[in-house]
This record gives C-alpha cells, structure tokens and sequence, in this order.
C-alpha cells in the first residue's frame, strides 16, 4: 500500500466498533518514514484513545507476513483490535517489500527497524511505555519481529541508531527464523544471510512466544525445537505450541484447512496468557 505524504502527514482518527465489544477503539494513521518526497510508509494504532490515569500502556508491534514479496498492513488487525478491547497499545507496521517497491528482504528489515525506533522515540505522543514493547508478526513478519531484536546492523542512516530495536517480548506467528541453505529464502539473501537470520544471532533473548503448525510446509516444527532450544541456551525463554495438522498460516481467521476460527481463537488465548504472564495484560476474570 502507497501513502503520499500529503495524505497522511495530519493525523487521521477515526472509531472502530469491536463486534465482541460494545465500546469503541480509537485507530490512528500515522506516518512514521518518508520514502519519497511523495510518499511515506505509516502507522496504524489500535487502542485506547487516551491513558487511563496518565499511565502509558503496553503496545504490541505486528508486521505482516508475504514472504517479503507483499502483505498488507491490517493483516493483524484482528490481533490487534483484540488487545485494545484488552486494555493495551497494538500497532500494524508497513514496510516496503518487492512487489510495493521492488526492493529486497534487507529492505524490508530496514524498514522494520524504523518503525520500532519510531515507536520507542515517539512513545510519550502513542501513549505507550517503550520498556513494555512486544513486537510480533507471522511468517516473513515474524521474520522482521525477530530480527529487529536479534539482527545487527540493516540500519536506515537517517534512523538514530542510539535508540535500540530490542523488544520485551516477541509474539512469533509461524516466524521465518532461519534463513540459512536450510531454511527459507536463503536464494534471496544468501549475501547477507548469517547476519540476517535469527536463529544464528540470538544474545539477550525476551521472552518468545512461538506458534507453528506441525504441517507448515515453509517452517518445519524442526526449526521452531532448534529456536526454542538457543533461546533456552541463552538464558531465555520461549514458550513453543506446536498445532496439529495446522498448515502455513493457520493462526489467521477463516483458515477451513487448519481449523479455522478454532486455531485462530487458541492463537489468540495462547497470546493473552503469555502477555498476562508478562504483566502487559491483566488477567480476565
């Protein structure tokens, strides 16, 4: 999706009715890059309209999957809609991919890590506190959540590289994570890729959710053991759930070969516990 500038340098606010809810969540368009003198890459912010108290609340960052080839943006509005419902801070991050812009996964990564120092430096105006920032995504988005924590350098020169893109936590939604000859898109990146997969740079691990099906033909269940198993080694945490007969995506609503709206409803309860175990939710009564 292509913004111009023009568009969307005001800020745009508008309400969002929840189905499951009666009250009403505050969504904002903003634009956090400029990628031309015309266009910029945005923002969108799912939660509460102000800060209960004057308390900044805890936000979740999602990137879309695509393979870095595409995606759109709402991809995990449904995501997070439901953690404004629930008290927190959620945002959908766009980035430049090869079919928007003709540009390569280390763009897309770029991107990624612009849109969380944005976040962090602009924490006071979203409303959120930066020292409860989980950052999550699905398949090549997982990609990106990952690697904004755990990948050095893929830094945009203009971004203020003092502040770090290490998140609190990660919200994994059958992430790509290793992008060795192994694993995914290796092709693609095979001139950078020891720096820019996961699984062989992680130090300092927050604490991970990983979700995955036993029959992703992009992720095997091997590579999501492997993750788990370093994030341990380093110290860390990652609570790995392993879905049967759940194919490539089958965390999305509406998914009729991965059970559908009975997965993504576990997806999203499987969330909510590791959230509250963190503090950023409050359980539900």
């Amino acid at each position: 999706m292509r913004t111009t500038l023009s568009l969307v340098l005001t800020l745009i606010t508008f309400n969002l009715s929840l189905q499951a809810s009666d009250s009403l969540i505050s969504t904002q368009i903003i634009a956090f890059k400029e990628t031309s003198p015309s266009e910029s890459l945005i923002l969108k912010r799912y939660g509460p309209s102000g800060q209960a108290g004057g308390t900044a609340l805890p936000c979740a960052v999602f990137f879309f999957g695509g393979g870095w080839n595409g995606g759109y943006i709402e991809h995990f509005a449904p995501q997070g809609e439901y953690l404004a419902q629930r008290g927190m801070v959620a945002i959908c991050a766009q980035y430049r991919t090869l079919n928007s812009h003709s540009v390569p996964p280390n763009v897309c990564l770029v991107d990624a890590k612009s849109a969380i120092r944005y976040v962090k430096a602009n924490a006071e105006s979203l409303g959120i506190d930066p020292h409860r920032l989980a950052v999550g995504g699905g398949s090549a988005g997982g990609h990106l959540a990952a690697a904004t924590t755990f990948c050095e350098g893929f830094n945009d020169t203009r971004d203020d590289k003092k502040i770090s893109t290490q998140a609190n936590a990660l919200l994994l939604f059958n992430p790509v994570i290793d992008n060795s000859v192994n694993g995914y898109g290796h092709d693609r990146v095979r001139e950078f890729w020891e720096e820019f997969s996961p699984l062989h740079n992680i130090s300092s691990p927050p604490p991970t959710l990983f979700l995955l099906g036993d029959n992703d033909n992009l992720i095997p269940v091997g590579t999501g053991v492997a993750f788990q198993k370093a994030i341990e080694d380093a110290g860390g945490r990652c609570d790995l759930h392993i879905y049967k007969n759940g194919a490539h995506g089958f965390f999305n609503p509406g998914r009729p070969n991965a059970n559908g709206k009975e997965y993504y409803e576990d997806c999203i309860k499987k969330m909510d516990h590791f959230l509250v175990s963190l503090g950023f939710l409050k359980p539900q009564r």
